[in-house]
């Protein structure tokens, strides 16, 4: 019995506890056989005439990567719209929005998305600005991280918004100072316009799940969670592309979906989830978590805060942010999810949203005893110190985006002046959760950033904007690392990645190189440890496989 596959000839990854570096291993089928030296007898007792022997030449090889809270769909349909993420002025979001609404003649709507606050005075664009671009149809672009939408004067007609519309008790619509609106919906406002958009199709669904799968692997990327599988902004319901790329072997990414919380219901939505969970769950998807967003984002004030905001002169506000879904319901809502067998995906951006988020599986835990359903926050912005070690105590997973941990224009212009101390100083606390003792995953949150896991690495350990991330302009700001001592080393970080979040994912034979695992492998370009920690992001995948299968080379 010889291997299909063996891997020799540079230093591997193992992401074990111990930290001890193999130089060989060998696959049979989809899983590793053998894990050792390539001195030792097995490499050439596992060669046969039909085995393919792969000389990393010095790289260094890992597991695959477990993105533990990305949006593939929508950063498919980003990608098949109009795509705004590679722009960062106001400017150039104006011309590439008008070549694509003349490219585009027959769309009844211009969607896409992916422009930057800090493009815009107070992050917020106007709806006289886009009516240049598009003057003729409704126009919906969404914000880098999703919680804010710019539209058109033509959209806001058709929704019938105008100075007398109120805020939705979840979001906000921006007003000029004599109350009429100004084309920026905050949160639960962008349902006032969205809900009008027409339905994606099925096929357009599957063919952006199919181009987000293929941008991931070839970031080596093999498994991940779906943040959001239900209806949510403009962008549909990705279960059936899912389902459809499932049952057909499409999908050969290994995938937990979360399906979605509805904010604006109550606990009568849990048999619906748990229809949900049996229809969809099907070989490589699994519908086996709950999304709950607890709040919105500090940038436009929704993040929920145990104290308010600063008026960015020091003094405080009458505003502390939104918990989207009341503690007491909260509560009920976790205890009940969690006695269904469901994992709890959190969106917590605010240390009062983290509090609520831990005091909800706190009482799960009271009611229902203490599981392995993996709970678990993502994003953890600002943590409150007293909340940092309940995390252990609970058995609540950390899900880092760590690429946000840097200075750079939105936190310094939209963040920091809002927070104040000492809150400043409590956002991202990588090294304080690792102290702790928590579990730490990772994840990018794609498309609301780049779902390159060595661009967040690089920030994890050097806390500073990662190079061949650096957007014009950044470079020459020269900002300081944002919170050293808040940083993580990088066998830690490549651990969440790859270990940790396939922990969250129950995928307990992914995410480590060691005998009887699946081979879900990724060969970099070269041994990140090897040199300076300011390279780290420069880092690049040469081939990523699934099961010992090739699913992506850069030759």
């Amino acid at each position: 019995m010889t291997a299909d596959l063996i891997f020799h000839g540079g230093p591997i990854f193992t992401a074990s506890a111990v930290r001890d570096r193999a130089s060989a291993i060998a696959v049979r089928g989809d899983r590793i056989i053998a894990v050792g030296h390539e001195a030792e007898p097995w490499v050439s007792d596992l060669t046969g005439p039909d085995t393919e022997v792969v000389d990393l030449a010095g790289r260094m090889l890992t597991p695959g990567f477990v993105d533990a809270h990305v949006h593939p769909v929508w950063g498919g349909l980003d990608l098949m719209r109009c795509n705004l993420a590679e722009d960062v002025t106001a400017e150039g979001y104006l011309e590439r929005i008008a070549e694509y609404a003349r490219a585009h003649p027959d769309e009844e709507w211009i969607l896409g998305g992916g422009w930057a606050m800090a493009a815009f005075p107070g992050g917020t664009p106007t709806a006289g600005a886009l009516d240049a671009a598009v003057p003729d149809r409704p126009a919906f672009l969404a914000n880098r991280d999703g919680h804010g939408a710019w539209v058109n004067s033509a959209a806001m007609r058709l929704a019938g918004i105008d100075r007398n519309t109120p805020d939705p008790a979840d979001g906000r619509i921006e007003r000029d100072e004599r109350g009429e609106p100004t084309g920026t919906l905050h949160e639960g406002a962008m349902t006032l316009v969205n809900r009008l958009i027409p339905e994606t199709s099925e096929s357009e669904m599957t063919q952006a799940l199919l181009l987000g799968q293929e941008y991931l692997h070839s970031l080596g990327v093999t498994g991940w969670q779906d943040a959001i599988v239900g209806a949510y902004g403009d962008a549909g319901d990705p279960a059936r592309a899912y389902l459809t790329a499932a049952q057909d072997g499409a999908l050969t990414g290994r995938v937990v979906g979360a399906l979605w919380w509805d904010r604006g219901a109550g606990l009568e939505q849990l048999e619906g989830l748990l229809e949900r969970r049996e229809r969809f769950s099907r070989g490589r998807f699994q519908a086996s978590a709950v999304k709950i967003m607890q709040d919105g984002v500090a940038e436009n004030f929704t993040a929920a805060m145990l104290e308010p905001y600063c008026d960015g002169h020091g003094h405080p506000t009458d505003n502390s942010g939104i918990s989207f879904v009341q503690p007491g319901l909260l509560r009920e809502a976790v205890t009940a999810l969690d006695a269904h067998g469901f994992q709890v995906h959190f969106h917590a951006i605010g240390d009062r949203a983290v509090r609520e988020c831990l005091d909800g599986v706190a009482a799960a835990r009271e009611a229902n005893g203490v599981n392995d359903l993996r709970h678990h926050i993502a994003h953890l912005q600002v943590v409150h110190p007293e909340d940092v070690p309940r995390f252990r105590r609970l058995r609540v997973a950390a899900n880092m985006q760590m690429l946000w941990a840097t200075l750079e224009p939105q936190m310094v212009e939209l963040t920091l002046p809002f927070l104040g101390e000492p809150r400043s100083a409590w956002q991202y606390p990588w090294a304080d959760l690792l102290r702790s003792g928590a579990v730490l995953a990772a994840g990018s949150d794609w498309s609301v950033s780049t779902p390159n896991p060595w661009a967040a690495i690089h920030v994890a350990v050097n806390r500073s904007i990662p190079p061949g991330e650096v957007e014009p302009g950044l470079a020459e700001d020269n900002y300081e690392p944002f919170l050293p001592e808040q940083a993580i080393d990088l066998g830690t970080a490549l651990t969440a990645y790859t270990a940790g979040s396939a922990w969250v994912n129950h995928l307990d034979d992914c995410g480590q190189i060691e005998e009887g695992a699946l081979a879900d492998l990724v060969i970099l370009d070269r041994d990140p440890f090897d040199g300076p920690a300011d390279e780290i992001g420069l880092t690049q995948v040469d081939q990523t496989y699934v099961g010992g299968r090739l699913v992506f080379d850069r030759s």
